[in-house]
């Protein structure tokens, strides 16, 4: 159990690190994105403005700058007369940009290529293709963010923006991110499963107490129950056959039980739970067991019905196994409805052997569902004086399924049935 328990813990402190970590990796990669891509939306408004282009604005000689429509500007550039103050006015010497100007029906009219150097007239039909394809608007192309405008006399402007490096920063933010969290997770995998042991101490010196307390009490209890047990046969002996001396025995018997009971689950709450494991016929075990129950079930008016595939074998302890089987019968005979059947089947699936249970039953909540493995948890309360039992065999029935690194499940297929799946790695 304290194995499993640490485990858990790094299980649930790494899944709480990874989420973190990728919701922060998340939140970075789309920010980055979001502001790359907004620089490349501003330049290429400012590319498309007045005919497409900038050097259309830019004074031949070195004169200071001027506006967008003439006027001298000696105090700011054209970017910063626009308000943007992410671009200065050495922005457009050192974008490479192109523009196609083509009429409605995709034939190119017009380019203008001067401020790029790898892309001649042979290579626009592709950017052509794609600007019309593609329709008004911006989109990416080949390294290349383009946006698309309507002249007023009906034609169309492309201007092609280079954004290689824009793109590959992208791209090489993304990639140090998620090398960053590689490196981070197994950072902290490293420290939690190093600071786990003292972090669950608490818990673990609680249940080995715990269970040293159980162990103990058990093992003090036995003796007077072994002299209680025989004081009464001897007594029964001299005096004769009397209701008290049964009541007195049915309680000692009963208590007897209690104790193997809480002894068992100690066991199985060991690291390592004591069993003997050996290949053996998994199908002739189940079904002996269960045929074993055929007398009770049709005493209490329910009909049996078994379903065990044949050839079944399977490497574990073939006792636990029994008594996992025991478990499921005795508890389905006690809360099976009046004139219900139960039904047992037994199988191999996806490389596991699963044994099925289902009965029909009381409705169940799911929060009475959820506890059915719970230790002295008995969803039928009313029946609490009248039902044998202490609520522990399905906790029993649990430890067994995961000593064999397996699991048992209940579900309520349809409403008034239940159903328990065991399954036997």
């Amino acid at each position: 159990m304290i194995g499993r328990l640490r485990k858990r813990f790094i299980r649930i402190a790494m899944l709480s690190m990874g989420l973190v970590m990728l919701l922060l990796t998340i939140v970075v990669n789309v920010a980055n994105y979001i502001s790359v891509n907004a620089d490349l939306d501003s330049l290429l408004d400012m590319l498309s403005f007045e005919r497409g282009g900038w050097m259309e604005q830019m004074p031949p000689t070195d004169e200071p700058f001027h506006g967008t429509h003439g006027e001298r500007d000696d105090d700011m550039g054209w970017f910063e007369k626009r308000g943007d103050k992410r671009f200065n006015s050495e922005t457009p010497f050192s974008t490479r940009y192109f523009v196609l100007y083509y009429d409605a029906d995709g034939t190119l009219t017009a380019s203008d290529l001067s401020h790029i150097a790898s892309v001649s007239e042979d290579d626009t039909d592709d950017f052509l293709a794609a600007a019309y394809k593609h329709g008004e608007g911006s989109a990416y192309y080949s390294g290349y963010k383009y946006l698309v405008s309507c002249l007023p006399d009906g034609s169309f402007r492309a201007v092609f923006l280079d954004s290689y490096t824009e793109i590959r920063s992208v791209r090489t933010v993304f990639l140090l991110t998620l090398f960053a969290d590689a490196a981070c997770l197994a950072l902290v995998y490293v420290l939690v499963v190093v600071f786990s042991k003292k972090a669950i101490d608490p818990v673990v010196r609680s249940a080995r107490q715990q269970k040293q307390f159980i162990t103990d009490a058990s093992h003090e209890l036995k003796t007077p129950l072994t002299v209680m047990t025989t004081s009464l046969k001897v007594l029964e002996m001299e005096v004769g056959q009397s209701k008290w001396i049964d009541k007195a025995a049915a309680q000692t018997q009963k208590m007897t039980e209690l104790v193997n009971a809480l002894v068992t689950l100690s066991r199985m709450d060991e690291e390592e739970p004591p069993l003997t494991v050996t290949e053996f016929d998994f199908s002739g075990a189940v079904q002996e067991t269960a045929e074993s129950f055929r007398d009770s079930a049709e005493n209490e008016g329910h009909a049996l019905e078994l379903s065990i595939a044949d050839g079944l074998r399977y490497q574990g302890d073939e006792t636990a196994v029994r008594q996992l089987v025991s478990i499921l019968m005795d508890n389905a005979i006690k809360y099976t409805l009046p004139g219900g059947a139960i039904r047992l089947s037994a199988d191999r699936e996806h490389g596991a052997v699963v044994i099925r249970q289902t009965n029909p039953c009381e409705p169940l909540t799911p929060e009475a569902l959820g506890k059915l493995f719970d230790r002295f948890y008995r969803a039928d309360e009313s029946h609490s004086g009248t039902k044998k039992g202490f609520g522990v065999g399905l906790s029993i029935a649990r430890g067994i399924a995961e000593a064999h690194k397996g699991s048992i499940t209940a579900a309520c297929p349809h409403e008034g049935e239940i159903e328990f799946t065991v399954v036997l790695r």
